[in-house]
């Protein structure tokens, strides 16, 4: 490796596990409970990860993008599939099912931009159940809560 190919140390803002313990533990709570969700209804570990990274590429938690990769992997899922999810559009890799749940992650993690259309909701709905699509609404909000402490403090680097 020349200097020029030395990783760039980027250095933390805020310690926030520290600086705001009693927030880090309700954070470590919510995503219990919403694991407990995805449990419940047996919602697939493998998409789980994959709902977590896609969504983490979106709000550019480098962090969490190594994290759930390595997590999507432990689940069992394939290098190439991971390796799509930044284009799932383009890729035939993914099952319907597994595509409503992008679609749906993106609309919820741009919700600013989206306000979560309709049909968005509607291809979700269509093929997931009521407890699953509880439970995945639980997972884009966990894991974009965990992307937007990540990136504002770079807490984990």
């Amino acid at each position: 490796m020349t200097p020029t190919d030395q990783p760039v140390p980027l250095l933390v803002r805020l310690d926030v596990d520290t600086v705001a313990p009693h927030f880090s533990k309700a954070l470590a709570q919510l995503d219990t409970a919403m694991v407990r969700e995805l449990d419940g209804c047996g919602f697939d570990a493998r998409l789980r990860e994959l709902v977590r990274l896609r969504a983490s590429q979106l709000n550019g938690c480098s962090y969490c993008v190594g994290l759930h990769t390595s997590d999507a992997q432990k689940a069992g899922e394939s290098i190439a599939r991971i390796a799509a999810v930044a284009v799932w559009r383009e890729s035939s890799l993914f099952s319907a099912r597994e595509r409503a749940a992008f679609r749906l992650a993106e609309s919820i993690t741009r919700a600013s931009e989206t306000h979560v259309p309709d049909a968005d909701w509607a291809e979700a709905a269509q093929v997931f159940s009521p407890e699953e699509l509880g439970a995945l609404v639980a997972l884009i909000v966990t894991v974009n809560a965990w992307n937007l402490v990540g990136v504002s403090t770079r807490a984990w680097v």
